[in-house]
């Protein structure tokens, strides 16, 4: 894992120590191995509390709703995908041959809990400190970006419908497709005289979004 390792540092200036916990960060449940599940549980939370801390730093005067807003938004699965394409993780993922034909190796779902896994065994093997030295390296040029609070395309969608005396979107999944590592949702957003609109993500949530987005790109 020498050349492995060697890239973690180059990306995000500190490496893993224990290679078991290397390894298994970078392993898919296909393989039947010891999978990345568990540390990606762990790095989603230590992700959560640096970028929490980072914006509160960052924007000391606005409320909890704008901070949230930025939170959902840089902590987003496609999100740590795009920093895992970023970095160039997939040529290190441990695959399954199913997974591997399936195409996990550019799944958003597969590479955005991987660079979860990651997080969490830096924090493991480093510490904190050690995971705010890459979050910093790689979120924060996100969170400078974004110098205005995003608003999400569902509560805009929903104040657009209140301002003109319209019912609320009703959101509905009218497709599913693809294998459980890489499942593809379609939704369905329904405004009262309006026609339907349809868009697809890689969670129901994310397929919602894409809805509303799609929706207010039509008609607003």
């Amino acid at each position: 894992m020498a050349d492995v390792d060697a890239w973690l540092n180059a990306n995000f200036g500190t490496g893993i120590s224990d290679p078991t916990l290397l390894t298994r960060a970078l392993t898919h449940g296909s393989t039947g191995e010891a999978d990345y599940q568990r540390l990606e549980f762990l790095g989603d939370r230590v992700l959560g509390l640096i970028i929490a801390d980072m914006l509160y730093t960052r924007f000391p005067d606005e409320p909890e709703g704008r901070l949230s807003h930025r939170l959902n938004s840089l902590v987003a699965g496609t999100t740590c995908a795009a920093i895992a394409r970023q970095i160039e993780v997939q040529p290190h993922l441990r695959l399954g041959k199913q997974a591997r034909d399936d195409g996990a190796r550019e799944s958003d779902n597969v590479l955005g809990d991987v660079m979860e896994a990651l997080v969490g065994a830096v924090y493991l093997d480093s510490g904190l400190d050690a995971c705010r030295q890459l979050v910093e390296k790689h979120w924060r040029p996100l969170l400078e970006a974004a110098l205005t609070a995003p608003k999400h395309p569902k509560s805009t969608l929903q104040e657009y419908c209140a301002s003109h005396n319209r019912k609320v979107p009703v959101y509905e999944v009218t497709a599913k497709e693809g294998p459980p590592h890489a499942m593809r949702f379609e939704v369905t957003v329904t405004v009262k005289g309006f026609d339907p609109v349809a868009a697809s993500g890689n969670s129901k949530q994310s397929a919602e979004t894409a809805a509303a987005e799609a929706f207010l790109a039509a008609y607003t």
